[in-house]
């Protein structure tokens, strides 16, 4: 059965309602050297929400604050209907040591600037964005409950830390009565599924929501790019979205083949490959909402064709073969039929629904 932009899901142990893709708004403004101009943005704003679409991601940073500007002006007036998330924790000015990092006063100083250039009072699922490995996780929970309990936030979530520290943070959460996490947003797609050895499973355990994002790998599971990239310069310096993929190796025989099969499955369902490479994690039952990364009103018109996409058994299982990754130890170990015997034997017993 297909899906709507307004068949809403809840995001992880919360009540909240939100759609099953969220419109990424790191594509608003073109400070980047390929994003968005004001209308264009604009375009791509009213088109989702005009489809249902309530869940919106920005960060501080997006394009210089480009991004949370032009949110701020495009949500007036519907404001009260979205969720709106943004991230703190990337360096603001660049020679303040404090405008960046997980403490509270980074913390601080970044939600005021957001909710300036958002043109809201309150948001509704705040970030961390990159853990910073040095600030003690209890100051980092204790600033986001307060936030939560003046009414600027309403829920947290967190982005790029290792899943111990996430179920340590979640833990601590629960037994100081501080606001849990919500959200988890990390990098996942049929190129890029090293997120099932640790973080997914954790997620669904602490209750927290998967939002992932790049659910195309940067684009290079829509097939724009070729085995003629592999011999290119590799340097981002241009910056275009092909140098940056070029620069962070996200152009590899690896991942061609991976995108080969997107086409051929393609193909076969009479779709676009982004549309399937959008499609294969909205199949995970530990995802809530990937993120779309859409540039233009076409992009986005074809990334919410994903929605209508149902794979067969068989080409469920290609994909997965394509696209498959060693959990590693323990987890390849307790998934194996040795590992079962030790603790069952030869008993059969079904997992927990």
């Amino acid at each position: 059965m297909s899906l709507t932009l307004d068949t809403y899901r809840l995001l992880g142990r919360s009540g909240l309602r939100v759609s099953p893709l969220a419109l990424g708004a790191a594509t608003f403004g073109t400070e980047w050297g390929w994003g968005a101009e004001r209308d264009e943005a604009r375009k791509l704003f009213d088109l989702y929400v005009e489809r249902g679409g309530n869940f919106i991601d920005t960060a501080s940073t997006y394009t210089n604050g480009s991004s949370e500007r032009l949110l701020g002006e495009f949500t007036r007036g519907s404001r009260e209907g979205l969720v709106l998330a943004t991230k703190f924790s990337t360096l603001r000015r660049p020679g303040d040591p404090n405008s960046g990092g997980n403490h509270r006063k980074a913390l601080f100083g970044s939600v005021e600037d957001s909710l300036r250039r958002l043109n809201t009072d309150y948001l509704d699922l705040l970030y961390l964005h990159v853990w910073d490995a040095t600030t003690p996780v209890e100051e980092f929970l204790r600033a986001m409950d307060d936030l939560v309990r003046q009414g600027k936030v309403l829920y947290v979530g967190i982005c790029n830390v290792p899943a111990w520290q996430v179920s340590r943070m979640q833990a601590i959460a629960d037994l100081r009565g501080w606001s849990p996490l919500v959200a988890l947003q990390t990098e996942y797609n049929l190129i890029e599924r090293t997120g099932e050895r640790d973080l997914i499973p954790m997620a669904r355990e602490m209750g927290l929501g998967v939002v992932p994002f790049s659910p195309l790998a940067g684009g290079v599971l829509t097939g724009k790019y070729s085995r003629d990239d592999l011999t290119a310069t590799q340097s981002g310096a241009d910056g275009t979205r092909k140098g940056f993929n070029r620069a962070n190796g996200a152009l590899t025989e690896r991942n061609f083949a991976i995108a080969d099969v997107v086409k051929e499955v393609a193909a076969e369902q009479g779709r676009t490959p982004g549309q399937v490479g959008l499609a294969w994690p909205l199949q995970n039952l530990g995802v809530t909402a990937p993120i779309i990364g859409a540039r233009t009103p076409a992009q986005l018109e074809d990334n919410l064709g994903a929605l209508d996409v149902e794979f067969t058994a068989s080409q469920l299982a290609r994909l997965e073969e394509a696209s498959a990754i060693g959990l590693g130890s323990p987890h390849d170990l307790l998934a194996s039929d040795r590992g079962r015997t030790f603790n069952s034997g030869e008993l059969k017993i079904e997992p927990r629904r």
